[in-house]
């Protein structure tokens, strides 16, 4: 097993006990001021409390995964000889059964995987589609105007064809090395014997408990007898070993077609007060794409993500692009180095907020959004003052779109794996908002991610580039992420939370590399994260040591809970050190 070293301290963190360019027009109106709309007026998924994290050191292999169960049962794979994408079928679907609330085989993923044999990077574009049958109208009332989110989310109507199943199957087929029907061994065997309901879990289950009871099958499931699920109670789950050994025995058409894809529709179609519109077509037509990888170059790396429709990669990109413009000691941890941190991401959710969709029905301007010449633009507005900008605006593109926030919540997972044979996989996976639309069907819960499409399709007079069609895929904040030091990967990381994740990521890049933390810290690091003009400051933490010198920048500050969930892996020339999130119950294990 992997040796491990205590952190010397839970460092300062814890003080508590996603064409032609024209550049930015300046003069244009702020529409991302310090008001907060769609996800942000709603309660994020709540905090669980710390766990001690070590950094892990390892020489052969590393899994990092949100959920001890989930990591042990990839370690298993790779100690077996599997592969990352092998060691990732084990992992998704043992969360699938452990971390519910967050991801599983009823949700969606992006994932970025390096092949060390042929030294190509790649992703695969896992994300839920609309079914064939939605209409841009689909989360507004009869009178016109957006539902309130829990109206839009509790039920069937948000319910987007399920992805995982396929997206593991596709991977599995392409880098897989052990037999696709020995990966579920673990899962089956929890789903029969029972697990341990985590404290992260029941928390969740308590914090949830109004919406779980709607609907009988997930109240008896999560509420037995009425009263929410107890933290190292033994929980089973017999239908989904059912549905478990069935996709392990006929791969994923077993759960896109057939009896198990009708009672996914059955469930959708007859949810009580919210029927949603998911078909048999639906399931059986869904595809994987494969898209190619966004990267950026920041400092002495290569920053490589997702593309749309997630705005994860590229936005995480545009930040680190336009820090790249200044040095390293510019971008430190102090006021000003914060003040950069933040107005670059404001810009970068300005550019998202109005450009970002999926690029097989909207033109995305991926290629401007991240080149060298925009984002050294970009970086001269921050340089023309020393205090926080009074505003900002997209950059200007030939295509016309208007900004609408999305609802996007962040109950996510992520995945950093490193095989024996050098291959990387970075995998962040969703049902979006915590235990999804609640509704389950063959023992799993079903996704409620369109409501990640913006509610409203047209606003002042023009589409929205993240509006709902029949096919489409909404857009995400996801960003899965490897990141290449002298053409080699250096290092896998992602997040969960919602739109913060963007900000999870590229903090926990910035402080490893321009303030100087090993992986383990700069994950710890306090979150501090501007997206929308007020810097939000984690709650309990040395964070609010800035506070004062914010404000006195010219920024509101909100002091919050900032609930990452960081796994990351970093790969060394003779190891691999690794490191998981203190504020969820992740692992690092490795040989």
């Amino acid at each position: 097993m992997a040796k491990t070293y205590l952190l010397t301290a839970l460092i300062m963190s814890m003080t508590i006990s996603g064409c032609q360019v024209i550049h930015a027009n300046q003069g244009k109106v702020n529409t991302h001021s310090a008001v907060i709309t769609g996800a942000d007026a709603h309660t994020p998924e709540h905090a669980t409390g710390l766990t001690e994290q070590k950094q892990v050191i390892a020489s052969d292999f590393m899994v990092a995964s949100a959920n001890p169960l989930a990591t042990q049962a990839g370690y298993d794979i790779l100690k077996q000889g599997g592969s990352a994408a092998d060691a990732m079928v084990a992992v998704q679907t043992t969360l699938s059964l452990v971390e519910p609330q967050s991801s599983g085989l009823g949700g969606g993923a992006f994932v970025l995987y390096w092949d060390n044999t042929a030294k190509t990077l790649t992703t695969f574009d896992g994300r839920e589609t609309a079914p064939m049958r939605a209409t841009p109208e689909l989360f507004l009332d009869k009178d016109g105007q957006p539902l309130k989110f829990m109206e839009a989310v509790v039920g069937g109507r948000s319910v987007g064809t399920p992805a995982i199943p396929k997206l593991m199957e596709t991977i599995h087929q392409r880098y897989g090395v052990l037999p696709w029907g020995k990966l579920f061994d673990t899962p089956i065997r929890l789903a029969k014997q029972g697990f341990e309901v985590s404290p992260r879990l029941a928390i969740s289950v308590e914090q949830n408990q109004q919406h779980l009871a709607r609907y009988p099958k997930t109240a008896a499931y999560f509420l037995p007898n009425g009263v929410p699920l107890q933290a190292g109670s033994l929980l089973k789950n017999l239908e989904f070993a059912d549905s478990v050994q069935a996709l392990a025995a006929q791969g994923a058409k077993a759960l896109h077609t057939g009896k198990y894809a009708q009672n996914i529709v059955s469930v959708v179609q007859n949810a009580k007060d919210n029927p949603g519109q998911l078909s048999l077509q639906d399931l059986s037509d869904y595809q994987v794409v494969e898209r190619p990888p966004v990267c950026v170059t920041y400092r002495i790396y290569e920053v490589c993500g997702m593309g749309a429709p997630s705005s994860g990669g590229i936005a995480v990109g545009q930040i680190l692009g336009i820090l790249n413009e200044f040095s390293p000691n510019q971008v430190g941890y102090d006021a000003e180095g914060l003040r950069l941190l933040g107005d670059a991401s404001r810009l970068a959710f300005a550019d998202r907020d109005v450009y970002l969709g999926d690029p097989d029905f909207v033109p995305v301007p991926i290629r401007q959004l991240i080149s060298k010449d925009y984002l050294k633009h970009r970086s001269q507005l921050l340089e023309q003052s020393d205090k926080a900008l009074p505003s900002v605006s997209a950059g200007d593109f030939i295509h016309e779109w208007v900004s609408s926030q999305a609802i996007e919540l962040p109950s996510t997972s992520h995945i950093s794996i490193v095989d024996k044979a050098g291959n990387v996989l970075s995998m962040t996976t969703s049902i979006e908002n915590a235990f999804g639309s609640t509704l389950m069907a063959n023992g799993y819960l079903l996704n409620n991610e369109l409501t990640d499409f913006s509610f409203e399709p047209i606003k002042q007079g023009k589409q929205v580039a993240n509006r709902v069609e029949p096919g489409k895929r909404p857009r995400s904040s996801m960003a899965p992420t490897i990141v290449f030091k002298a053409g080699k990967p250096y290092m896998a990381i992602g997040s969960p939370g919602g739109s913060r994740i963007i900000g999870y990521v590229a903090k926990t890049i910035v402080a490893h590399s321009d303030w100087n933390m090993d992986i383990q810290d700069a994950i710890s690091a306090p979150n501090l994260l501007n997206r929308f003009g007020s810097y939000e400051l984690e709650t309990g933490t040395t964070a609010l040591q800035w506070q004062q010198a914010l404000n006195d920048l010219g920024y509101k500050t909100d002091v919050r809970e900032l609930n990452s969930g960081v796994q990351a892996i970093i790969i060394e020339p003779s190891r691999l050190v690794g490191g998981a999130d203190p504020r969820r119950e992740g692992r690092v294990m490795g040989d």
